[in-house]
Formats: C-alpha cells, structure tokens, sequence
C-alpha cells in the first residue's frame, strides 16, 4: 500500500518540491552577505583579463548555426523513421529531402 502512493506522480512531484525549497533554503542562508567581492562582477573569461570594450558576437551568427542544428534535427527524424523497404517512393523522398537540405545549407552558410 505504502509502496503505491510513493509511485503517485503527485506525491513524487510535492517531495521533490519540498527537497528543492529546503536545499534553496539552505543555499539562501550559506551564500556571502555584504559587499561583492574584488572581480565578482567583471565577466567571466577562463581566468582571464577581458577587456570591457571588447565587442561581443551578436545573435546573427548563432542564427545560422541553430537553424542548421534544426533542419539537420528535422530531416534526421524524418528520413530515420521512413519505412524504406516498403517501396521504392520513400527512397526517392529521402533523396528529395537530403538534395533539398544539401540546397538549403548552401542559401544558409552563402557569402554575399
């Protein structure tokens, strides 16, 4: 009896959410009062100096690698879950579907 309750999705979701609320409030009464201390808010570099005029990548560039990370994703799950020995069809829109991503990558990554 005592074995199903503990497999309840609701009970497992309140314990759990007790243990988060005590270990934050454990953290909340270890962290450090008072003044920041020397190099807390200077950006974090590897332990190196950065200087702060230095001019930080936009979101442009990671556009580009997060919609190739998507569409290889996409067409990863789409060809990996055709039924490929049924008929010859699926093999032909594989095809279609990898020349059309091999296109789209070239339109992605092409220098104007």
């Amino acid at each position: 009896m005592l074995n199903n309750i503990l497999l309840n999705p609701l009970v497992v979701f309140v314990g759990l959410l007790v243990v988060v609320g005590l270990l934050a409030l454990l953290a909340r009464l270890l962290e450090t009062k008072g003044s920041p201390s020397e190099g807390k808010t200077e950006p974090y570099a590897c332990g190196q100096d950065v200087p702060t005029g230095r001019i930080q990548p936009g979101y442009s560039d990671f556009f580009h690698f997060a919609f190739l990370f998507t569409i290889l994703e996409v067409v990863a799950l789409l060809i990996g879950t055709m039924v490929i020995g049924i008929s010859t069809g699926a093999i032909w829109l594989s095809m279609l579907i990898l020349f059309v991503v091999i296109i789209s990558l070239f339109v992605l990554f092409r220098r104007d």
